[in-house]
């Protein structure tokens, strides 16, 4: 299954991203990755959660991501669930490559049982009809004036 976590910036994915596959890693036997643009959240993860810095392998598209994933897949089969986190940040992402993606990692997740957690730079009003069960919408997150943090 393919999951796009969607949401203006600052409404907390990253940390939804963390917190489920972190959660994710201690509910279940399978393996769990956790590709990222950067190392930043490595003590944020569960040393568990085979963390994955996308800037070392030269992602530049659609083909490129997809064939990444593969690979991920392919050096471990137990593969359970993959989260990914800011690819944005490294190459364009339309609407049009999302439902592409969507083809290519719904084949490749039912053939090796893995599921995909993909973070992009959009709010669901933005998203065709055809692509919204495939999405999570976040809230943005409220904070508490007098505390400053989370409520």
């Amino acid at each position: 299954m393919v999951n796009f976590i969607l949401g203006a910036k600052g409404t907390g994915k990253t940390k939804w991203l963390i917190d489920n596959a972190n959660k994710d890693k201690k509910e279940g036997n399978g393996n769990i990755a956790f590709v990222d643009v950067d190392d930043d959240h490595i003590f944020t993860l569960d040393y568990n959660v085979r963390l994955i810095n996308a800037m070392e392998f030269k992602i530049l598209d659609i083909e490129s991501f997809y064939g990444f994933l593969c690979g991920i897949i392919s050096r471990d089969y137990d593969i359970e669930k993959i989260y990914v986190d800011g690819i944005y940040k490294i190459m364009d992402i339309e609407i049009k490559d999302l439902k592409k993606l969507l083809e290519k990692l719904t084949f490749i997740g039912e053939k090796f049982n893995t599921e995909f957690f993909i973070n992009v730079d959009y709010v669901l009003e933005d998203i065709p009809e055809n692509l919204k069960s495939y999405c999570i919408e976040l809230e943005p997150i409220a904070y508490d004036k007098e505390l400053r943090v989370n409520a």
